[in-house]
């Protein structure tokens, strides 16, 4: 039998994620120890592993809920509708990032006219309805499918040095999670 503190570190979570799930009740303790400790066996860290895979596709609590509490498990009609999901966003991020290459090959004309800065391009960017999130994913993808060009479109918003490293480092960091 495991711990809450055991189970939670088997799968590379907090003891406080762990019980969050079980909050929510994807996960329930097997039994409690004399002492009333949670108490969790074989079953509930096959379920856990398969929660955090699940999460691991970009999966809702409530779709993961949906596959593990079906008799047959499953899980092809929702991972069918995340991958659809998932085709969506990465067109959609696509589509931002083929615009601002578009941009970019017009930089001497902006350089120019000195119409565009990290502020006005947040503020477009905004405007067409990108969260901070959208923002930071498509500095992840900017940064994973063209790096010298990512850097290069910083510079071309006169962001300083300093800025430019950290927006990178997060974006690989992004990347790599």
């Amino acid at each position: 039998m495991l711990t809450v503190t055991k189970l939670a570190r088997r799968c590379g979570l907090s003891r406080g994620t762990l019980l969050y799930y079980e909050s929510v009740g994807l996960l329930r303790p097997a039994g409690r120890s004399a002492g009333n400790y949670r108490r969790y066996g074989e079953q509930d860290l096959e379920r856990l592993r398969r929660i955090c895979a699940y999460r691991g596709m970009g999966l809702k609590l409530a779709d993961i809920r949906a596959v593990l509490d079906r008799p047959d498990g499953d899980a092809s009609a929702v991972l069918t509708r995340r991958l659809a999901e998932l085709e969506v966003e990465i067109a959609r991020l696509r589509g931002h990032q083929q615009s601002i290459l578009k941009l970019l090959r017009n930089k001497t004309e902006f350089e120019r006219n000195q119409m565009i800065t990290k502020d006005k391009l947040v503020s477009i960017m905004r405007a067409a309805g990108l969260t901070e999130e959208d923002m930071n994913r498509f500095h992840v993808e900017f940064e994973k499918s063209a790096p010298a060009e990512h850097q290069e479109f910083l510079e071309f918003l006169r962001i300083p040095a300093e800025e430019i490293a950290t927006i990178r480092q997060e974006s690989r960091k992004g990347a790599a999670g």
